[in-house]
């Protein structure tokens, strides 16, 4: 008989009420299993693990908190992923969509259709790439700071590298963008996007935080409003 259990120092979340769990489930036999109730809330802890993936999906769209619970305290463990390798491939397609994003809204339809020159290329390359990485430092910055002085980060979240997580997996709607590689969409979409990703930031620290969700909502607010203006001072072409 095995249990999927964690140490006194990195417990499972309850994705109903957020309370600490050791265990998930008690596995008899492979796929016998006996998923653990809540101390709390006395309701099933995690119910996702005998769920599909889609339904996970489906959830997060739908900003459920548990399904946030799920995927910052229950599935992406130090323990079952190679973290470090987690963290810097989600910093790189961030940083890799954030850049199309900037480019999309920078360039006009006129000037895509039109064959640019090497130098201007470079120079454009490099002014969109400097406006990305210094509008997204800045606005880590700013939720570093607000996560430590104004919200209630639990002890497992205190680390810049676990909220750095959190605020890439949150902004998983960004993966959208890639639909604007395939298909013709106006670049309204991208703004569309965007609602959709601050939101997703605000339910995602309201969930590793236990703050209020208007405490939440101020520092998404701030922080995606700080990033903006960084962009557009670095960046001569268009904001970020």
């Amino acid at each position: 008989m095995e249990s999927c259990s964690r140490n006194s120092e990195a417990d499972f979340r309850c994705v109903q009420c957020g309370f600490p769990i050791k265990t998930l489930y008690i596995q008899y036999s492979p796929g016998n299993i006996r998923l653990m109730k809540c101390g709390n809330c006395t309701a099933v802890a995690d119910e996702y693990i005998e769920c599909e993936m889609m339904i996970l999906i489906i959830d997060l769209i739908l900003h459920k908190p548990k399904a946030y619970r799920h995927l910052f305290y229950n599935m992406f463990s130090k323990e079952s992923v190679n973290f470090e390798g987690l963290l810097w491939k989600s910093v790189l397609a961030y940083l890799i969509l954030d850049f199309y994003r900037m480019w999309v809204l920078s360039t006009n339809e006129k000037e895509r259709s039109l064959p640019p020159t090497v130098a201007s290329l470079l120079l454009k390359f490099g002014k969109m790439l400097t406006g990305v990485i210094f509008g997204n430092l800045v606005f880590l910055c700013v939720v570093f700071y607000a996560v430590r002085k104004f919200l209630r980060a639990s002890s497992g979240f205190y680390g810049w590298k676990q909220i750095l997580l959190v605020v890439l997996f949150s902004s998983y709607f960004k993966i959208f963008l890639t639909a604007m590689m395939v298909w013709e969409f106006p670049s309204s979409v991208i703004f569309i996007v965007d609602i959709f990703v601050i939101s997703s930031n605000i339910v995602a620290l309201k969930v590793v935080t236990n703050s209020e969700m208007m405490r939440c909502l101020a520092v998404s607010a701030v922080a995606h409003g700080v990033k903006f203006l960084a962009c557009l001072n670095t960046s001569v072409c268009s904001p970020c």
